[in-house]
């Protein structure tokens, strides 16, 4: 087979990989080196699969000793298998560069043999790459869990960034779905590589020119929907990563039925794709927006609402905390206000310091005003002709987000409310969208 045909296999297998990121690396390029990596992160493109074409996405082999019933590549599976050798990699990586198809490499791989292995041909690999061919560009690659911890921590010092793919929300699921792997493989280099980081960040004041150990930090990726774990669960998940492992990214990639199993979804189920997107939602309130797992979620509402965004959905649900004086109230609370963001939170901070902000003030500095207006007051007043009800507030947030009107449906409009203790169901969407409600 030739090097073109094993492309063509080992691109294709990686796609359902989205632990894909580019950014918190700063390198410059040197004499007689190739390529560089800025902060900014590479300027990504996509396929029509979503695949990123910026950064050369594939596995060195898609073979592999584990089993996982919801892989792809799953060992049972009856699929064509190739592998890349280390050269045959590192050359057309540099080959794709110098031609500018890409300007960095993402690599992942099957168990092939056993982790120890595979895990020294992605070292080789990376060796040829930054020793022999001085390429300085980004590179992300996949740690194989249950590796040897030295190759984990060579693998570090060659790559940009690492993710160890957390693959199951729970350890049933994974011990369920995934014989082959368990949890204790998967979280032990997770804490290996936060471990080197942080010696990276001390002992480099000291070692200036010491190889730096994964700069860019280190993410996971979790597949949703392929086990009946809840949001909650889910999310309280996505937390303890990020305040344990300092992670850069938790990924959600939404199951897409690829075999019939007495374990998995039916063939006919679709994509969870709102329930991800609910949940990247959910996850850049962890990182920027100061909310707690536990605000968004409880145990008696362990799911998302499908009709409102998490932040919308926690503001309505939480009205005795509004409306909040705009020309008074701390930065914490404006970004919990639906409609300011982590920009306009700060613009608003750095305005009123020299005089009281009115409506218009906000909308000229970037607050949306569609949904922000029922949360907030300026200068101890509502918005101008603004009538605030608990259903008006509802209606209008589900109007802006699914494009429904209630002014057609008047007369029926009025028996929809969320401030019951019962989040809506994707029956409530489905009435809306149907005119039922």
């Amino acid at each position: 087979m030739d090097v073109y045909e094993k492309l063509r296999i080992l691109t294709d297998a990686a796609k359902y990989d989205v632990a894909c990121t580019s950014s918190g690396v700063d390198r410059t390029g040197s004499k007689g080196g190739i390529g560089s990596a800025q902060a900014c992160g590479i300027c990504h493109s996509f396929a029509a699969d979503g695949r990123c074409i910026s950064l050369l996405k594939v596995l060195m082999s898609n073979a592999c000793v584990y089993d996982c019933k919801y892989c792809i590549n799953r060992r049972s599976n009856d699929i064509k298998r190739t592998s890349f050798t280390p050269r045959e990699l590192a050359d057309l990586t540099i080959g794709f560069y110098r031609r500018n198809y890409i300007e960095g490499l993402f690599l992942s791989s099957g168990v092939l043999r056993n982790p120890d292995y595979t895990c020294e041909q992605l070292i080789e690999t990376l060796s040829i790459l930054r020793s022999e061919y001085q390429f300085r560009g980004y590179i992300h690659v996949k740690a194989i869990p249950g590796a040897d911890d030295l190759l984990i921590q060579k693998l570090g010092l060659l790559a940009d960034r690492m993710s160890v793919n957390i693959e199951l929300p729970s350890k049933e699921g994974l011990s369920a779905l995934a014989p082959d792997k368990s949890k204790k493989s998967i979280l032990h280099p997770m804490g290996l590589i936060t471990s080197g980081i942080r010696e990276n960040t001390t002992d480099i004041i000291r070692y200036r020119h010491a190889p730096k150990f994964v700069p860019a930090g280190h993410s996971t990726q979790m597949i949703i929907g392929a086990t009946p774990d809840n949001d909650l669960k889910i999310l309280r998940l996505t937390q303890s990563l990020y305040r344990k492992y300092e992670l850069k990214r938790v990924f959600f990639s939404a199951y897409i039925p690829m075999q019939s199993h007495a374990l998995l979804p039916s063939l006919d189920t679709k994509p969870p794709l709102l329930r991800e997107h609910r949940l990247y939602q959910a996850d850049w309130l962890l990182r920027f927006y100061g909310f707690d797992a536990d605000e968004l979620l409880d145990d008696a509402h362990p799911n998302f609402n499908p009709i409102l965004d998490p932040k919308c959905n926690w503001a309505i649900n939480h009205m005795e905390l509004f409306p909040v004086e705009v020309n008074r109230t701390s930065y914490e609370m404006l970004l919990r206000v639906p409609g300011i963001g982590v920009k306009s939170a700060k613009r608003i901070v750095s305005a009123r310091r020299t005089g009281s902000l009115d409506f218009p003030d906000l909308k000229r500095i970037g607050v949306v005003l569609k949904r922000a207006q029922y949360f907030l007051t300026c200068k101890g007043r509502i918005a101008e002709g603004l009538r605030v009800t608990e259903n008006g507030i509802l209606r209008a947030l589900i109007s802006e987000k699914t494009g429904f009107s209630f002014s057609e449906h008047a007369e029926s409009a009025v028996q929809l409310s969320l401030f019951s203790p019962d989040i809506p169901t994707r029956e409530d969407v489905q009435q809306c969208l149907t005119g039922q409600i």
